[in-house]
């Protein structure tokens, strides 16, 4: 598989939405895999580095490529391989769309995202 693109609706603002999941110290508490993750500047900004470990041990590096505060990010792995784009769009004051989409260039991606990870990120954001 080159690309995977999944969805969730949550009833939150696109804007909360974004400024839950770009903040690295809110990934782990819905992406199960990831056991911590950092950047090198707060707050972030096109080339902004991220940084995260895994549950085996293994460190990923991202660069932050594209960003439109509350409507996108993208980032790009060391390696210039790995892409992964998230979209926010409001639904309405009260309820947003969140697309994730991650794509390789060459090869097949590793270890894509399950809907299971973006329902965890649904309810962890809105209790």
């Amino acid at each position: 598989m080159k690309e995977n693109k999944i969805s969730v609706e949550i009833n939150k603002p696109a804007s909360d939405v974004f400024r839950f999941t770009i903040n690295p110290s809110n990934t782990t508490k819905w992406i199960e895999e990831i056991k911590k993750e950092e950047t090198n500047e707060w707050p972030v900004k096109v080339g902004s580095i991220y940084k995260n470990v895994d549950i085996f041990g293994k460190w990923s590096v991202y660069v932050l490529v594209r960003f439109k505060e509350n409507r996108m990010f993208e980032l790009l792995s060391e390696d210039k391989n790995y892409h992964v784009r998230y979209t926010y769009t409001p639904i309405s004051e009260t309820k947003s769309h969140l697309e994730y989409y991650e794509w390789v260039d060459e090869g097949n991606l590793q270890h894509p995202f399950s809907q299971e990870v973006l329902s965890n990120l649904k309810r962890t954001i809105e209790q």
